[in-house]
Formats: structure tokens, sequence, C-alpha cells
């Protein structure tokens, strides 16, 4: 008998050539970023960063100039994954058991490997550390990953800081030679060239340029003597650069393998940037975690030379991250049909048709971070000329992309259209029951044991740091329970630590201070 227990521990379709599909099913690459906003890239307009690589893939892609994704990580990647906005799949949150995306929600790699893809993923994550959440437990047949939403946090493996770290590769710990963006890229294409022969998804996500800003000597000497940017936008800067080098190395594999035609090459990030904002943000108002559009309008670009879908063609129309999914059965006419309502819709004609049949479209985005969801917590409503900020700010962002110059009081027919869209919108997301439900990490099972379960996924209203390795560094308390289900009766032997086991650290040891690189 299964029982649940709460741990209480601390154009159109015939524009595409026919041979593309068949047994010429296109392959997909998606590399996605991390905290990279819309300013970040050269061909963005940034004075100062060096991107040459990804400016010449954007140069001959298409570019959606109005998408949308969350505002910050593990919520961009569930609506991602799902297609489905992240408040209904519980990932509303990026700690405390609120990342974890529900078991029953079908997602982007399970319907590619039901329709003959092989799939690899690459770097974060972060929708899950434990089984059942885990990319290879998700539709990934081959992973290397690092643990909790970026390399030091919780769930990540002991003394990992970028250099020469150990992941867990289908499951296993297996130390990687290199920067971690390096391995990555390294390790997605060695699976490309393994699977070269079939259709395969490959998803490279990586954790730069997220913090902590550590970044070879090499790219942080790129930017140092710039005096108009502070030191942390120089090594994040140099983490992009970074990434760029590796971008032209997947390009060039692509091209050595002779798969650039008949693959789909995508580029993005998951949230408005967390570093560079500062320094040069595209016009846009806020960053990471702000419902302005510098939170959540980030770049999108994809090419697919076998589907026509080059030569530098702009598409403005307001689109999200959840529309992919959908996106991708469209193309390919997989097989999918949907259990549950998507939140996204096909970008098909789009990218197909001279005068394509698109309504204007009411979106949400939202800040949330608590334990459960918050009505009116930090949101904006957008068409395609207006965003609507927490209920009071109004800006027509078709004439004010800076967003600033609040019009509320001069359009209220606009702000009372986008307010109800927003009642309509919230009471479709509570129909579904998210605060009542939990993703229930399950032990006891063949497909993880021992489980190793983090204070990142307690379930707590006051973390207080503790869900990171610089919790348990500084001893830092709190308190909450985990959502564990034991699939199977028997005997089971649990151990608390506050280090974890490869740390080598006793509970009361005075963790050593690690240099910045």
């Amino acid at each position: 008998m299964k029982r649940k227990l709460i741990g209480l521990l601390i154009l159109n379709l015939c524009l595409i050539p026919a041979f593309v599909f068949g047994q010429n099913k296109p392959n997909i690459i998606m590399v996605i970023t991390d905290d990279q906003g819309m300013g970040d890239l050269s061909c963005m307009g940034n004075p100062y960063i060096n991107t040459p690589n990804i400016d010449d893939f954007y140069s001959n892609a298409v570019r959606f100039t109005n998408y949308h994704v969350s505002t910050t990580c593990a919520p961009s990647r569930g609506a991602l994954m799902s297609g489905r906005h992240s408040n209904r799949v519980n990932v509303f949150h990026t700690i405390t058991g609120r990342s974890l995306l529900f078991e029953d929600e079908v997602i982007l790699p399970q319907i590619l490997a039901q329709n003959g893809y092989t799939n690899g993923m690459f770097g974060k994550w972060h929708l899950g550390d434990n089984y059942p959440f885990r990319p290879e437990d998700r539709g990934f047949h081959e992973v290397v990953r690092h643990g909790g939403g970026g390399i030091t946090q919780g769930p990540d493996y002991w003394w990992n800081d970028y250099f020469d770290d150990s992941y867990w590769h289908n499951g296993q710990i297996q130390k990687y030679n290199g920067y971690c963006t390096d391995v990555f890229f390294s390790e997605a294409i060695t699976f490309i060239e393994d699977n070269k022969d079939k259709p395969f998804f490959c998803y490279i996500s990586t954790n730069a340029p997220h913090a902590p800003l550590n970044v070879p000597e090499k790219y942080f000497n790129m930017y140092k003597d710039i005096d108009a940017i502070n030191e942390n936008a120089q090594r994040f800067y140099g983490m992009i650069t970074n990434i760029d080098d590796n971008f032209k190395q997947l390009e060039q594999k692509l091209d050595e393998l002779k798969l650039t035609d008949n693959t789909i090459l995508i580029f993005t990030t998951d949230n408005g940037s967390a570093w560079g904002r500062n320094v040069y943000n595209a016009d846009l108002k806020g960053g990471k975690g702000s419902v302005y559009d510098g939170g959540h309008r980030v770049p999108l670009f994809i090419r697919w030379p076998n589907g026509k879908l080059t030569g530098g063609k702009d598409i403005d129309a307001l689109v999200a991250h959840y529309d992919l999914l959908p996106t991708f059965v469209d193309l390919f006419g997989l097989d999918f049909n949907p259990i549950k309502p998507l939140d996204g819709k096909s970008l098909k004609p789009l990218m197909y048709d001279a005068e394509p049949d698109w309504e204007n479209r009411i979106l949400y985005m939202d800040t949330q971070r608590k334990q459960n969801l918050l009505k009116y917590r930090t949101y904006t409503v957008m068409d395609d000329d207006w965003r609507l900020i927490n209920g009071n700010e109004l800006y027509h962002i078709t004439t004010d992309r800076g967003q600033t110059k609040n019009v509320f009081d001069q359009y209220p027919e606009v702000a009372g259209r986008l307010s109800m869209g927003y009642e309509n919108w919230w009471q479709s997301i509570m129909a579904e029951g998210p605060n009542e439900r939990y993703g229930y990490i399950k032990v006891g099972s063949s497909k993880e044991n021992p489980s190793r379960i983090s204070a990142h996924d307690m379930f707590t209203g006051k973390h207080n740091g503790a869900w990171h390795q610089d919790g348990a560094s500084k001893a830092v308390q709190a308190s909450g329970r985990w959502k564990i289900e034991f699939v199977e009766d028997g005997d089971y032997a649990i151990s608390l630590r506050r280090f974890p086991r490869e740390s080598g650290l006793a509970i009361n040891a005075t963790f050593p201070a690690q240099e910045k690189k």
C-alpha cells in the first residue's frame, strides 16, 4: 500500500519542403542561458559586450522581438517545458518545493520521445532533483546537469565552483574537467555526434551567466579595463562571451556533420538581466524579477534552413515561452493530444503566413516567490499595445518602450479591460487548485536509492538562506517540512546532515572560505 507522509524534518505548411518530415524529421537544439537579458548582446545594441557568433546567428535567424518569459529561472523552464503557465504546474518559485514540475504534466521531451526523438539535456534543469522530477524521469535519455537552480546551491555537489566540477550524469555523480559552460556544450556536442543519424532534441541550458560570477581569467580580462562597467558586469559579460565562443563551436560541429540545414537551432534566455541591466538594457525598464518588460522580455532567435526560417526576419507579435511546445507539435505534426488545456498557441502562422490570422492576445506574468500563489502579487497584464502593472500603472508600450509614463488615469477603459482579463485568468488558475497540490518526492523507488533530499525543496515560509550551500556553511537556522511519498512499505534509514557526505565536514565544522575565481 502506498502511503503519503509529510516529512517533519527541518506562411502555411505547404511552404515547408516535404522532405524534412518522415524519416528526415528535423533536429531541435535549444540554447537557453541564465539571467541574460535583452540588452546583453551586441546585436541588441550593447556597446560593450562581445558576442560576434550569436550576432552572426541573429543576422540570419527569425527573431521574435516581443517574446516574454517568466521573471525568474524555474518558472520560465516550467512554462517552456509544459506549454502551460508556470502557476498551473507548481513552478512559481525557485525553492521551497514550488519548483518541482508536477509529474502529471506531459512535457516537451516526453512528447518528442513518444514521436521518435532521442533527447539530451545539459546544464541547468531546476525543475526537481529527485525522482520523479529529474530530467531523466521526464523524457530525456542523456543528462549531464548540476543540482538546484545553480552551481553552489543546496542540491548541487559540494565543492563545485564552475571549474573541474562534479555533475549528475544520468543520475550518477561524475567528475568533469573544465569550465562549466565548456563542459555542458562539449557534452552536448558529443550527444549530437552520437545521434546524428536519427532525430534528436538537444537542450543546452547553461547556468551562466548566473551568479556566482566565476569566470575564466581570459574572459574576465576582456572587460576588466572598461571603466564604464563595474567588476560584476565585467565578469557577467565575460561569462556571456564564453557562451558565445561555445555557440560557435556548436555551429561548426553542425556544419561538419552536415546537420545545419535540417536542424532548428534556437537561442533564448530565461529572464531579464541580472547584472547588465544598469549598463545597457535595450531601452527596457527593470531586470530579473521585475514585472516591467526588462524582467521578462528576452531574445528568441530561431533558424531552420530546410524550414525556410532564415534571412533575418523580425516578428513583432506578442508571444511567450509556453508557445514553443504547441509550435513544435504543429510544425512537425507530432502525435500529442493534451490532457490539460495549454496556455500556448502555435507560432507557425507568424512564421509562414504573409498575413497571419493572429489575435491581439492578453498575456500574464507575475513574480510570486511564495509558498502559495497570492492574487495581485506583483503582476503584469500585456497585449500588443499596453502593459498594466500591478493594477495601477498603465503604459502604452508601442510608444513608451521604457515604461516611463504612467497613463493609467488617461485610459480607464484600457485599464479596465486588462484588469478584467486578469480576473478571469486568475480564476482559471485557481480552478486547477495549485495551492492545494504539491510535488511529492518519491522515496523507496528503484529509480533513486538512496534519495538525497535538500533544504532547497523544504516547504517553508521563512527559509533564511538555508536552501543554499552558503546557508549550511553559516549554520543558518530554518524550519519546515518536505512533501514525501514512500512508494513501498519497509524499513527506511534516515540520516540528517548539515553538510553532504562528499564535503568531508563534520556537523560543527568551520567552513573554509573559497576564493573567487
